[in-house]
């Protein structure tokens, strides 16, 4: 199946109308995007939106000969016009499928929430997967004959949706997973390609034709990633969106928790209400023996409490005891967790704070963990493919 992508945004298109975000700002010329629309094999339209005559003429197609339209969603405002020769555009309801003249087979699939995901089926038996905006199969346990060639999906704003997908054996590592219904919540341009390389997805511009069963690389997510920042930088979201498309994540916290600490239990809650349901929380500092073991990614959260507690056991903190072996102690336990991050087979994102760019602490056990603390961001780095350093709420590249 050929398919061309009329337009690769969300209803409102990109940038918004009126919109002075800094997003919508930079997204002119090929950054533009129309809202979504699919042209499959010239014969069957997913989505009708204003402008899709014109849009694909630019493309170098013609709508002539489009025999199904097809509509995935609830369109808000003025009705869009139909153009001369066009079918009239409707939606299938769920469950059911129909049998267009061209050749193709196009069954509803329920989503949960409102719309119509479109499962479209090519004479040559290649399967693509449609899903409407901020949509995502209901029912995703159902049991598929075989994966997907090609999912074009909200993976940005429903990155639980890839995750299911994948859970369920419908995505698998040679399906072309295409990002779709861009919003001006991520940047274009670099941002936009990394997120989207981290749900093993990619983006393609307006009017891009592409095949359907034919194998597009995307960069793996690198097995090892530190992510770095200072507090409140938004380093925890950034680590946790890298993984947001995986089916099932061991989340590792350090911190524990803290009697008495109202401050500290609604960070806690904040985390644990940002998480998906399918991740599974271990709260716990012996991290080397997890690493060890086979199993999901691992999201570590954080080092800067890893290392809080590495030296409480060794009793760092007191000036003779770290000159009596503490320090000794401690660079053991820092290397056993280092050791073990060089020989897992797991994929991992690790989080810790950026230290040493601030004030200098006025104590000599506060220096003793500033110091200590850059030297295991220094060794963790080390042994990682991929290093982010998050600064109000922007993710640098550090390593790659």
């Amino acid at each position: 199946m050929e398919l061309t992508l009329l337009g690769t945004g969300t209803p409102e298109g990109l940038p918004r109308p009126g919109c002075p975000c800094a997003a919508c700002a930079v997204s002119v010329g090929t950054r533009a995007r129309a809202a979504t629309a699919l042209l499959v094999d010239g014969a069957v339209l997913l989505d009708l939106t204003p402008g899709a005559v014109l849009a694909a003429a630019r493309a170098g197609h013609s709508l002539g000969g489009v025999r199904q339209v097809l509509l995935t969603h609830p369109h808000d405002g003025p009705a869009v016009e139909l153009p001369p020769g066009l079918p009239a555009a409707g939606r299938v309801p769920d469950g059911r499928e129909l049998a267009v003249i061209s050749g193709h087979r196009v069954r509803a699939v329920p989503m949960d929430a409102p719309g119509t995901g479109y499962e479209v089926t090519g004479p040559d038996g290649d399967r693509l997967l449609y899903l409407p905006p901020g949509g995502a199969p209901a029912g995703a346990g159902e049991n598929h004959a075989r994966v997907y060639d090609m999912v074009v999906a909200d993976v940005l704003g429903r990155p639980d949706a890839i995750a299911r997908l994948r859970a369920v054996g419908a995505i698998g590592p040679a399906t072309d997973v295409i990002a779709v219904h861009l919003d001006h919540d991520v940047p274009p341009g670099r941002e936009l390609d990394r997120r989207c390389a981290a749900a093993g997805a990619r983006a393609v511009p307006d009017g891009s034709t592409v095949i359907v069963g034919e194998y597009h690389a995307v960069p793996d997510l690198p097995r090892r990633t530190l992510v770095l920042g200072g507090a409140r930088s938004g380093k925890s979201v950034e680590a946790e969106q890298r993984l947001a498309a995986f089916p099932e994540v061991q989340y590792v916290a350090t911190g524990g928790t803290r009697e008495g600490d109202p401050d500290w239990a609604a960070r806690i809650s904040l985390h644990r209400d940002r998480r998906p349901g399918s991740w599974r929380t271990v709260e716990t500092c012996e991290v080397a023996p997890l690493l060890a073991e086979d199993g999901p990614p691992l999201l570590v959260d954080c080092l800067a409490l890893w290392l809080t507690d590495a030296m409480d056991r060794v009793g760092a903190w007191d000036d003779d005891t770290w000159a009596a072996g503490g320090r000794q102690a401690l660079r053991e336990r820092t290397a056993e967790l280092v050791a073990a991050l060089r020989a897992t087979g797991r994929t991992v994102v690790a989080v810790s704070n950026e230290v040493g760019s601030g004030v200098v602490p006025a104590t000599p056990a506060g220096r003793r963990f500033r110091d200590e603390l850059g030297r295991l961001n220094a060794a963790v780095a080390g042994e990682c493919e991929h290093v982010l350093l998050v600064v109000a709420g922007q993710a640098v590249v550090l390593k790659e």
